[in-house]
């Protein structure tokens, strides 16, 4: 399943028209590909916070579990669980912050690898491009998320170490 699929986005599409920017976009534009893009548009929805209902759309479409989720935005498994029962949560910036730079390596990960599987056994196999690490243990920080992307487009380019 990409992150695409024109059913995966319905959340994406209703939080970008909230900005100006966003507005006029046309709606079959706000892909997430297209959107993680626009780094101005990104910076905007980062200080406003991502919203529970978008959250949860990325996470759907992720290979990550709820504790990988938690560790990923430094927040405890339990306080994660409870945002998710409130559908009117926004994350504050640096939590939406890391919420668009995974889902960067979800949407990314999602076109290089022909199936969600693919991308997830990649993603827990060691790598000698990062040093023999699995790609998801670099993902816990913007540097080993950069790395990651990086090493996924090598990959779409046919580039392999």
């Amino acid at each position: 399943m990409k992150l695409e699929d024109l059913k995966k986005n319905q959340e994406l599409k209703v939080y970008i028209k909230t900005f100006e920017r966003g507005k006029k976009l046309r709606s079959k534009e706000i892909t997430y590909s297209k959107v993680l893009k626009d780094k101005l548009l990104i910076s905007k929805a980062i200080r406003r916070g991502v919203t529970n209902r978008l959250f949860k759309e990325i996470k759907t479409n992720s290979p990550f579990n709820d504790l990988q989720w938690s560790s990923f935005l430094d927040v405890n498994l339990r306080t994660l669980q409870r945002y998710k029962k409130n559908e009117e949560h926004v994350y504050k910036s640096l939590r939406s912050e890391r919420i668009f730079e995974l889902a960067e390596v979800i949407s990314k990960g999602n076109s290089v690898f022909d199936t969600a599987e693919h991308f997830r056994i990649w993603l827990n196999s060691p790598s000698v491009a990062l040093g023999k690490e699995k790609p998801i243990n670099l993902l816990d920080s913007s540097y080993g998320k950069d790395l990651v992307v990086a090493e996924l487009d090598r990959i779409e380019h046919g580039v392999f170490v």
